[in-house]
């Protein structure tokens, strides 16, 4: 376990600078490219992490070809198996989880807390999915005729594209790889190019808990020359993508001309309705930590605080209060609750947000700053920002930034502030902070969003189906026994006799 800070840099020093490859039919192989390009760490971006394959259309076609050929053989291995298999690889991410967390931290930057959390849900959904291996479920119908017995099974699909962001490079493939091996399908995986290097360990597991070769293949890559030719391959049955909306309607656009599965987990607008409470402060706490885990780089981030506005300004100060206590800087400092963004291009994306909220006449309350003092220099770092005097119509209540940006919208009722929830093209997840019961009950049945939560942020639970609706999802519910639904098909069976 993880003794002393110095730990992470310790392990670092010895484990950066290698020359990975991609992992196909159970082998390490450079892509047929003969090209790498290097990965940076966003808390020191100069250090170079790893040298990681520029894979191109050939390195993918010989990963599909090998899933689908191993497809034939493992669709038929027996549920219990697949089962002590993800029960084995759930072990090993817990044996290896500080390992995993340098490497998560080094490369997408977020505090070694956080990572450490993140490994531990990756081994959480990972059993959950090892029990769905033995819940695949059918149905036996009473039949039309006597001596007719008629029953519906469930099938794998096939090979699974499972294509991942950057934000939560350990837990998202495994949420998409592990439910995929419990029903008996195959995966080549695209990690993002941003944060490759924990997948290299990822597949390294696999094997070591006896995945057969060819049921689990990397390639790494850009998504031109790796992910396009991925979602477009004849032999890919079902595309499970997490990421933008805009390329999530690409890929679904795409994946419709072939009449493939798609299961797509996109950008999200996430609304915190406060309508009453006992006491201030333990709302605000709740509303920052999910405003602020991964510095607010996340899809369920809440990044609109709606208020009534008898309560708005007790609850900025108190807002004001908590952000105050965040600590930002590198993943190896204890002390640190919010790490780097994840690029330089990012870091000024989210600036620009900023100004963009200053001209649409948003005030900023608090924050913003890019911070560049002592080995902050190193980094993409910058202190969380908060908005007020902000409506629905700006920006920056409507476009998703991804990043550490709170806003806060002040409205006179219930009804208008469940119509500002309302009042955006995504709904991913949603939270009513009230003593109320009724209005919660109000809320939930009318607000526009995938997962609602109640007097709490808008933490997930790793056997809950996690979606959204509208521009936030579409196809099945990833994580729950909905997942079911994407990685497998019905046959409906007649039998006379």
């Amino acid at each position: 376990m993880i003794t002393h800070k110095n730990d992470m840099l310790e392990w670092l020093d010895s484990n950066i600078g290698e020359t990975h490859k991609n992992f196909i039919a159970g082998e390490w192989k450079g892509s047929l490219s003969g090209k790498t390009y290097p990965v940076y760490n966003p808390a020191k971006k100069e250090q170079v992490l790893g040298y990681f394959p520029n894979s191109e259309e050939n390195d993918v076609n010989e990963a599909v070809e090998a899933a689908s050929k191993a497809f034939t053989v493992w669709s038929k291995v027996p549920a219990p198996e697949r089962s002590l298999i993800l029960i084995r690889f759930a072990e090993l991410l817990e044996k290896n989880a500080d390992e995993l967390a340098f490497m998560l931290s080094a490369e997408q930057g977020k505090a070694l807390a956080e990572s450490m959390g993140e490994v531990k849900r990756a081994a959480t959904e990972t059993r959950f999915a090892a029990g769905e291996a033995l819940r695949v479920e059918g149905k036996t119908l009473p039949g039309e005729r006597s001596n007719v017995w008629s029953s519906t099974v469930r099938y794998p699909i096939g090979v699974i594209a499972a294509i991942a962001p950057w934000n939560f490079p350990v837990v998202t493939p495994v949420r998409k790889i592990a439910p995929a091996l419990a029903y008996g399908c195959t995966v080549v995986f695209k990690p993002a190019s941003d944060t490759p290097w924990t997948s290299v360990k990822l597949m390294e597991l696999f094997a070591e808990a006896g995945v057969p070769n060819g049921v689990v293949n990397l390639v790494i890559g850009g998504g031109s020359k790796v992910g396009n030719p991925l979602v477009n391959h004849p032999l890919v049955k079902g595309i499970s993508f997490t990421g933008s909306t805009s390329l999530g309607i690409a890929i679904n656009e795409t994946a419709a001309k072939r009449l493939v599965s798609t299961q797509l987990e996109l950008g999200g607008k996430n609304p915190a309705v406060v309508l009453d409470y006992d006491n201030v402060f333990e709302v605000a706490k709740q509303i920052i930590g999910a405003a602020f885990t991964c510095s607010g780089q996340r899809c369920t981030a809440v990044s609109r605080v709606i208020v009534l506005k008898n309560k708005a300004e007790e609850l900025t100060n108190a807002i004001i209060e908590e952000m105050k206590k965040i600590q930002v800087g590198p993943a190896w400092e204890h002390r640190v609750t919010m790490g780097p963004l994840i690029s330089k291009e990012h870091l000024q994306t989210v600036q620009k947000y900023l100004e963009i909220g200053k001209q649409e006449g948003a005030r900023l309350r608090y924050g913003g700053e890019i911070l560049e003092s002592g080995e902050l220099t190193d980094g993409f770092y910058m202190t969380p920002a908060l908005f007020d005097g902000v409506t629905s119509s700006m920006r920056i209540a409507q476009e998703e930034i991804f990043g550490p940006v709170l806003s806060i919208l002040s409205v006179e009722s219930e009804q208008e502030a469940f119509k500002a929830a309302n009042d955006s093209a995504y709904g991913l997840a949603a939270s009513i902070f009230t003593n109320n019961l009724s209005s919660a009950y109000r809320f939930a049945e009318q607000v526009q969003s995938g997962m609602v939560h109640i007097n709490h942020g808008t933490a997930s639970a790793a056997h809950m189906p996690f979606g959204g609706i509208k521009n936030s999802g579409h196809g099945p519910f990833s994580i729950g026994s909905s997942n079911s639904e994407f990685f497998t098909e019905q046959k409906v069976l007649y039998f006379q006799y």
